[in-house]
């Protein structure tokens, strides 16, 4: 069951805090358990610690829905869970030792013979608290509110942990796979950014497929902080044709990522391995770094933007070097254990 973006907390209904991983559906029968992704994509080979979590902890038969997240002192890690997709299975034990997840239930799909997708999410929401009694870490429930003025809050606190936003549900509303009947409610802010590169369009044609954005730091050093893509397709042939104007060389740009390591390749091969996919090429053509565009944000990971920005505006009024993170606004730090006492541990 999915969600769809409103700006705000709707009244009536039940809020849960929006966590920040990877959506889970869990299949348990007896000692024969598997993870499965939004997107049907097996995950049980990655966590072999919830694996052992999941047979110990759960009831004998049931399928629960969920987010798998991995909890530091510092708040939710994503970065840390995507590097535990990995396909090599020493490494994929060592991870699990290292960097530990924590799956966090919020539905309840079915429990022994009996299917609750037909069932209002009250009386879900109940039958999943009971089921879960018992649960000891790395399980965990997620608290559940239907008073609006406890979600606000939550929506405001709970981003110093590192997670999304808040999800409202209805509180009559069945269990519907691949309908959009439940609210999000996420962050959105604005930042004016350096584009300082671009990649070309998957059609092949003269046309832009993305722009990379940039970020000065306190040293003056000029940081990748994510791209924007979504443009018609007049706007990536119209945004190809006005960048060619500040088309440059690596040689002094500030992200000369290959030098050093293939100085045979073309300046417009080189590029840096993917956060999200270490095969995927990111090879751009580098710009100066002397156009502004104002983007749309939810919140940062790290140095970068968690998710993909949005285009806003030009800002032909902006000097570049005046588009640092100073802008940005940073939440105010929340200790996980405050939200789920015992996550992470």
């Amino acid at each position: 069951m999915l969600s769809k973006a409103v700006t705000g907390i709707p009244d009536g209904g039940s809020y849960e805090p929006k966590w920040d991983g990877f959506r889970s559906i869990w299949f348990k029968d007896g000692d024969d358990v598997k993870f499965g992704s939004r997107n049907e994509r097996p995950l049980t080979r990655y966590f072999p610690e919830l694996v052992e979590a999941a047979i110990a902890e759960l009831p004998d038969r049931c399928v629960v829905d969920g987010e798998i997240v991995i909890a530091t002192d510092d708040g939710l890690d994503f970065d840390a869970l995507q590097l535990r997709m990995h396909p090599a299975a020493s490494r994929v034990r060592l991870l699990a030792q290292q960097t530990p997840a924590s799956f966090i239930a919020f539905d309840l799909l079915a429990l022994g013979d009996d299917d609750y997708t037909g069932r209002p999410f009250t009386e879900r929401r109940a039958a999943l608290v009971a089921a879960l009694a018992d649960c000891r870490p790395p399980i965990h429930l997620t608290p559940a509110t239907t008073d609006v003025d406890v979600a606000r809050r939550w929506f405001e606190e709970f981003e110093g942990a590192g997670l999304d936003g808040v999800v409202a549900k209805p509180v009559d509303g069945t269990y519907q796979p691949d309908k959009r009947v439940m609210f999000k409610v996420k962050h959105q802010r604005t930042a004016d950014c350096v584009v300082a590169g671009y990649r070309l369009h998957k059609s092949g044609d003269d046309a832009i497929g993305s722009l990379m954005l940039g970020l000065y730091r306190e040293d003056g050093a000029l940081a990748s902080v994510g791209v924007i893509g979504a443009f018609p397709m007049a706007t990536r042939r119209q945004l190809f044709t006005e960048l060619q104007a500040l088309r440059t060389t690596f040689d002094g740009h500030p992200w000369n990522w290959a030098a050093g390591h293939d100085t045979a390749a073309p300046a417009s091969a080189r590029g840096a391995g993917s956060r999200w996919n270490a095969g995927k090429s990111l090879s751009f053509v580098p710009l100066r770094p002397e156009r502004v565009v104002e983007v749309r944000y939810d919140h940062m990971e790290g140095d970068r933007f968690r998710h993909l920005p949005q285009f806003n505006r030009w800002r032909p009024d902006r000097e570049p070097r005046s588009c640092t993170y100073a802008q940005l606004e940073v939440p105010a730090t929340f200790d996980l254990r405050d939200i789920i006492p015992g996550l992470g541990s």
